[in-house]
């Protein structure tokens, strides 16, 4: 699924680290959390597998942008929080 730019998404409520050991590149604080896909990066070897020399095919890798105060619960209105995430983390909200 390719998600184009506007798109709104949301991170995967999901926590891998929970069923043994693994890499993970999506920041804790986001699971669950909708935020707006700015653009896509690339499609990129999926770090999560390449951590254990696993085949890691390519994913695609997004600039995704959440309101700061939602998250953080400090800043103002208009402050926002920019990050890269791969798309198999993402749905569509």
């Amino acid at each position: 699924m390719r998600l184009p730019p506007g798109a709104r998404v949301r991170v995967r409520d999901d926590w891998p680290e929970t069923r043994g050991p693994c890499h993970i590149r999506t920041p804790h604080y986001l699971r669950g959390r909708e935020g707006v896909v700015v653009r896509h990066l690339g499609d990129f070897a999926n770090p999560e597998d390449l951590a254990f020399a696993r085949p890691a095919p390519p994913r695609p890798l997004y600039h995704v942008r959440f309101d700061q105060p939602g998250i953080w619960r400090q800043g103002a209105a208009g402050d926002d929080l920019l990050v890269e995430l791969f798309g198999h983390w993402l749905e569509e909200a």
